[in-house]
């Protein structure tokens, strides 16, 4: 029977040489893609930016501010980013979702109200400034208030897109009266701040349990080593969140072994200047020498500039750099994925490695120094050079060890 040759029609393939389907397509918009495209704001899709500040707004009836989101390459359906702008002398809406959410203030100063549907008059109020980290617990009610006459703006990562596209229906995602007391049970020091640090019970890293960090610019960050020379760091565990995350600092003079892991990981800039380097491994380990430097992608920042480690599927290389008069210290931001536990299909009980901070020739996926492409540590010293400021890497790094 004739018919029209319509997307809507199908055709069984004849033969058995045949496919069945397209073979190549593009890939539609998931249901998180929809939910970002009906708020009507500026959606930013790249490697990085310098600043987000440099961001443009506009308003969000949701949320009662101004914002933009952003979705870096890597991340999608992975997690989700947005900054809003919180009104002068005003207030953000009252909000509850079935989806993790933290915060990182870029500029203001205010207070943030929390609480259980019909415990209004009971609601925990914490206040924060620039530079302030904290968690909204999962599924509770929220106000963000501006304590000042001037804007304020904040930078959001949230775990909104495997909630929404789970689901897939926005009803269950902001309506819902499930409350999780057992990450929220309502206690009067809920958001006081801790510094009490303690081992990651699974990698035996530094980590700090507290909901509010006041000031993650100049919050003390023990000795990691694990990135850099002097390297520091912190994990902040918030509110009972899969969304993982941690605080380092290179010093000054000094950039981290070139690693290679999935995509996901954004870098955010929280003070100093640096730059990263990224490039799939399938370039290999020294891409200016072999040709392919054209292929390297780099992003320059600054507070609060953003680069996503891995911008593309698979593995990428990432190498980051501190330059400039002070240390560069960053947050990284993964989502609800944590290095060595949800990163690689294995059994409960499986051997795992740090892959990153341990080298190639030991079964990691870190460039030791001494087997690095030489263009970087020459155009690392001629950046430093413009700031008057000289390279603190050991020659020591780049020398093979002996044996190898």
């Amino acid at each position: 029977m004739p018919h029209d040759n319509t997307q809507s029609h199908w055709h069984e393939v004849v033969g058995e040489s045949q496919k069945a389907g397209k073979g190549s397509f593009l890939r539609p918009p998931n249901p998180y893609d929809k939910f970002m495209m009906e708020q009507d704001i500026p959606i930013f899709r790249d490697i990085g930016i310098s600043k987000v500040q440099n961001l443009p707004l506009k308003p969000w009836s949701r949320m009662g501010g101004k914002g933009s989101f952003i979705q870096l390459f890597g991340t999608e359906n992975l997690w989700g980013c947005y900054v809003v702008e919180v009104p002068g002398a005003g207030a953000l809406n009252v909000e509850k979702h079935m989806y993790e959410e933290m915060f990182l203030v870029i500029e203001g100063r205010g207070t943030t109200e929390v609480w259980w549907d019909g415990h209004e008059r009971s609601k925990h109020i914490f206040e924060w400034q620039k530079g302030s980290m904290f968690s909204i617990p999962l599924n509770a009610n929220h106000r963000i208030v501006n304590a000042t006459s001037s804007p304020a703006l904040m930078l959001a990562g949230t775990t909104a897109p495997n909630v929404i596209n789970l689901y897939d229906n926005l009803g269950f995602v902001f309506d819902c009266n499930f409350e999780f007391r057992d990450r929220f049970s309502g206690g009067a020091d809920f958001f006081k701040p801790s510094d009490d640090v303690e081992p990651d019970p699974v990698r035996g890293l530094a980590m700090r349990k507290t909901n509010l960090i006041p000031d993650v610019m100049n919050t003390d960050l023990p000795l990691d080593n694990r990135r850099s020379p002097g390297f520091r760091r912190i994990e902040p565990s918030m509110t009972g969140n899969k969304f993982y995350l941690w605080i380092g600092e290179h010093q000054v003079g000094r950039y981290s072994k070139a690693h290679g892991h999935a995509s996901g990981p954004v870098l955010i800039c929280l003070k100093g200047k640096g730059y990263t380097h990224t490039w799939p491994t399938s370039l290999g380990t020294r891409p200016w020498e072999s040709g392919k430097a054209d292929q390297v992608r780099r992003v320059d920042y600054e507070p609060v500039g953003l680069v996503t480690a891995a911008p593309m599927a698979n593995d990428w290389y990432h190498q980051h750099f501190a330059v400039g008069t002070e240390p560069l210290r960053l947050t990284a931001w993964y989502g609800p994925r944590k290095p060595g536990l949800n990163w690689d299909a294995a059994a409960p009980g499986s051997k795992t490695i740090d892959f990153g901070a341990i080298d190639i020739r030991d079964g990691g996926t870190a460039i030791p120094y001494d087997e690095e492409d030489p263009a970087v540590r020459r155009d690392y010293e001629a950046m430093l050079a413009k700031d008057g400021v000289k390279s603190r890497m050991d020659p020591k790094l780049y020398e093979r060890p002996a044996g190898l």
